[in-house]
């Protein structure tokens, strides 16, 4: 009898507990972008596909930019991410999209993708990050309290400027161009030989437009949303710069769903690459025919090269692990 009562006991631990599949929960996801915003889509998106497959035990709701939240300064975006890091480490948020260049890279490896003149495309790039390597750097982030469940585009930066366009590294020469308030970018323009300026987002129009800064550099949506073309025409695709986004979940929250919701959660977020690739591709396909249609001059015969090869010394300064070296090397032996 007493054996009976155990069991019967255990068995409705069992039941009860979050680990064991049946329970039911709303996860709530943080996005610094607006729910119309590719990443924020993709979101949505598995919302759909979660709730379906889970027999609606599962959903997500996504939690969006504050009131007064810039989105296009890296300052803003730091400290965003560090409160949402903070949140998901504590248990108190259950997702969170935030971009690698805002993450602190001393103990993961998503300093490599962020790295500048890495990839050779876009199409290399998701690649790259949908493969071994991309599994690797994912990895990299659980010791910080975080599992990664995938890459988000975050779109490829180039060079826009006013007065000529930038072929080459050595078109950069002199130019002051508008740098993002992060210590990467001021030292990647100096080694290409440009006076780095570092402006809050919201005052390039104004820099740009009276001279204070000679060009800028920032992803089409960005590009075209704030107007910049207006004021610099020359939009160079340099693509210099393809840090990538990352879909993080919270370790505490992540250890109470069963072994089959966690895979259920990874296959939904994988699901979801491909939907907002699509998203994020229109997005860059509107944005050229608007600069296109107000005269700005897209220009594509850019020497990637010569730029690629003007900031290999800065790799040598920003990785310093064997095995980050390794990573980078298999990256550029990629096709």
């Amino acid at each position: 009898m007493l054996r009976a009562r155990m069991l019967c006991v255990v068995v409705g631990l069992l039941v009860a507990s979050p680990v064991a599949s049946g329970w039911a929960k709303e996860l709530r996801s943080s996005d610094i972008y607006p729910n119309n915003y590719p990443t924020a889509k993709a979101v949505v998106y598995m919302d759909k596909i979660l709730r379906e497959r889970s027999g609606g035990r599962h959903g997500i709701t996504v939690l969006g930019p504050a009131e007064d939240e810039s989105t296009d300064d890296t300052a803003a975006l730091t400290r965003r991410t560090e409160r949402d890091m903070a949140r998901l480490r504590a248990g108190e948020l259950d997702m969170a999209r935030v971009n690698v260049s805002a993450l602190d890279p001393k103990s993961m490896a998503v300093v490599v993708p962020s790295l500048p003149f890495l990839f050779k495309s876009t199409v290399q790039m998701r690649r790259v990050l949908d493969g071994p390597i991309g599994d690797e750097i994912l990895a990299s982030l659980e010791p910080e309290g975080v599992i990664g469940l995938c890459f988000f585009d975050a779109g490829p930066r180039s060079f826009y400027s006013v007065k000529k366009p930038i072929r080459s590294a050595a078109d950069l020469k002199g130019l002051k161009v508008r740098v993002q308030q992060a210590e990467l970018w001021p030292a990647l323009m100096r080694t290409l030989g440009a006076e780095p300026v570092a402006l809050p987002f919201d005052r390039v129009y104004t820099a740009l437009e009276t001279g204070t800064v000679d060009a800028a550099d920032n992803n089409w949506p960005t590009y075209v949303a704030a107007r910049h073309y207006n004021v610099a025409r020359y939009f160079s695709l340099t693509e210099h710069s393809m840090a990538p986004a990352v879909l993080v979940f919270s370790k505490p929250a992540w250890n109470q769903l069963s072994r089959d919701d966690q895979a259920l959660i990874r296959g939904v977020a994988k699901d979801s690459i491909a939907h907002m690739r699509q998203v994020w591709d229109e997005y860059d396909v509107a944005a050229r025919k608007t600069v296109a249609s107000a005269g700005g001059q897209i220009v594509t015969d850019v020497d990637k090269k010569s730029f690629a090869d003007a900031v290999q010394p800065l790799y040598t300064s920003l990785i310093s692990e064997p095995k980050l070296r390794d990573m980078v090397r298999r990256i550029q032996g990629e096709e």
